[in-house]
C-alpha cells in the first residue's frame, strides 16, 4: 500500500499494491498496522456498498455532525465515479477546500476521508458502486449536508447532473454547523 497526500490536509489516496501471477492477482484493501503507522483512523465499525444506477447522478454532499463525525475509506468497485470531498474543520489550514477525483472500479486506488469532511460523488457511469469503511455508526439526527451545487465551493462536476433525490436537493447552501 502506498499512502498519498493530496491538497487537503489529512486526507488521502491509498494505492493498492496488486500481487499478479498466471492465476490472477492478489491484493491488500485493509492493514491496520500500516494505517496506524501513518497516523490514520483505523476504527472501522460499518461497512456499506452503495449502487448508483444512472451516470450522472449526485449524492451528497452528506457529513455528520459532531461527536458522530465518521472517517470513511472508499473503493469505487464496479464502474466509475466522480469523488468530492470538503474540509469542514474550521481549525485546518484547508477549511472549506474542496477536491475532487475519480475512483475508477479498473484501478485499485482507496480514498481516506477523514472525520469532519463533507463527502459526495457522481457517478460516471451507469450501475456504479461503492464500498466504504466507516469509523463511526450511523447516527440520522446527526446527518447534516451541503448542497451539491452550492456557490461557495464552485465544484466542477464532470457531467450534467441526471438525478439528485429530494433531500439532496434541498440542503442549505454553505450550512456549516461542525465541531472537531
Amino acid at each position: 500500500m502506498k499512502i498519498i497526500n493530496t491538497k487537503l490536509k489529512d486526507a488521502y489516496l491509498i494505492e493498492l499494491e496488486k500481487k499478479e501471477d498466471e492465476r490472477g492477482f492478489f491484493v491488500r484493501t485493509w492493514d491496520e498496522k500500516i494505517f496506524e503507522k501513518a497516523g490514520l483512523d483505523v476504527n472501522v465499525v460499518q461497512c456499506n456498498l452503495s449502487l448508483t444506477k444512472k451516470k450522472g447522478t449526485i449524492r451528497g454532499l452528506h457529513y455528520q455532525e459532531y461527536p458522530f463525525g465518521e472517517t470513511k475509506l472508499i473503493r469505487c468497485t464496479h464502474g466509475k465515479i466522480y469523488s468530492v470531498i470538503i474540509d469542514l474543520r474550521p481549525e485546518s489550514e484547508t477549511y472549506l477546500k474542496w477536491e475532487g477525483v475519480i475512483l475508477d472500479a479498473k484501478e485499485y486506488l482507496l480514498r481516506y476521508i477523514p472525520k469532519g469532511f463533507a463527502n459526495g460523488i457522481q457517478a460516471l457511469e451507469d450501475n456504479s458502486q461503492l464500498f466504504y469503511h466507516v469509523s463511526q455508526f450511523y447516527t440520522a439526527e446527526a446527518e447534516q449536508g451541503i448542497r451539491w451545487d452550492d456557490p461557495t465551493f464552485g465544484i466542477n462536476w464532470p457531467l450534467e447532473p441526471t438525478v439528485i433525490s429530494e433531500k439532496d436537493r434541498t440542503w442549505e447552501k454553505l450550512n456549516v454547523k461542525m465541531k472537531n
